[in-house]
């Protein structure tokens, strides 16, 4: 009888015990569920947006290329690689619309301007329009890359000052001299794209 008592008890224990080591385990494994839902999380919030599209000749020149913007962490970087320029400096903007069907690309309209400020340089403490992108250089061959990032842009967030989707992109013949109103007086309008999702 005693046996059979010590037995009973050993295997209390034992059951005990187990159950301890089971409730430890299913603690682990719950931990390590939160945490990888919490990674997921904060993957989810650092969502990047990005969109490509081409740019296409206008006003009888070769000027083509493919533009990419991205957002990410607030944040819109642009670049733009470019093709059948001629050697020198060249203006970049965006403009109203996305409509480039007009064959010297006008039919996308004046330079993005939500804030109605005067045109000039970007950060100029006068003014810019939210298209100010500026100047940049194409090398002897023709070619060129750009690259602006900047805060005050978001793709898709519905913000009518700060969303550049339904915008278009103008590559100016010209430079632009950051003064003259309202578009810096830099010419012709030899490549466009529209940005669209």
């Amino acid at each position: 009888m005693k046996i059979l008592k010590f037995e009973i008890a050993f295997l209390a224990l034992i059951a005990a015990f187990s159950c301890k080591e089971v409730k430890k385990e299913t603690n682990e494994a719950k931990e390590e569920v939160e945490e990888f839902m919490e990674e997921a999380k904060a993957e989810m919030n650092e969502e990047v947006t990005t969109i490509k599209f081409m740019m296409e000749p206008k006003s009888d020149s070769e000027v083509k290329g493919e533009v990419t913007f991205t957002e990410e962490d607030g944040k819109v970087s642009m670049t733009a690689n470019l093709t059948g320029l001629s050697e020198g400096e060249h203006a970049i903007h965006i403009h109203q619309t996305a409509d480039c069907s007009s064959a010297d690309g006008t039919s996308t309209g004046g330079h993005w301007n939500p804030t109605n400020e005067p045109h000039g340089k970007w950060g100029a403490a006068e003014g810019y329009h939210k298209g100010d992108i500026g100047n940049f250089t194409a090398d002897a061959d023709g070619t060129a890359n750009v690259e602006f990032s900047t805060d005050e842009w978001c793709i898709g967030c519905g913000d009518e000052n700060k969303d550049i989707l339904g915008k278009g992109v103008i590559v100016h013949q010209g430079v632009d001299d950051f003064t003259s109103q309202p578009s810096g007086a830099a010419g012709a309008r030899i490549s466009c794209a529209g940005i669209i999702e």
